[in-house]
């Protein structure tokens, strides 16, 4: 299963969530930004690559439907919510991301959350 986090710049929240998620069995990560000025912007390969994309907040998920709306047919895309208001691996950033990803995870891949 394929995980594609994203933010804004690709600074802080969705490297925040690869980080966490990057070790966990059956699953493989990447993160991006929507922004111009972002340490990895999204691409096409990115949409193209993740089965479940999570967001942050909900102006990703229109930039991606804006920009991206060919190629996202039939991906599933979870907001998240999480404000931009935490610097990476922040405490209260992971267990914000963990609390809202560990539940749809263990949904999607039929396996009890990690602890």
């Amino acid at each position: 299963m394929n995980l594609l986090f994203v933010c804004s710049k690709n600074k802080w929240r969705s490297p925040t969530a690869e980080k966490i998620y990057q070790n966990r069995p059956f699953v493989q990560v990447k993160s991006a930004g929507t922004s111009k000025q972002a340490k990895r912007k999204l691409s096409n390969s990115d949409i193209q690559w993740a089965d479940i994309i999570f967001v942050m907040e909900s102006k990703h998920k229109e930039r991606i439907l804006s920009e991206f709306r060919n190629l996202i047919r039939n991906k599933t895309i979870y907001i998240l919510k999480i404000p931009d208001k935490f610097g990476y691996m922040d405490q209260t950033l992971i267990e914000k991301i963990k609390a809202a990803v560990d539940p749809i995870l263990a949904s999607v891949l039929n396996r009890p959350p990690q602890e």
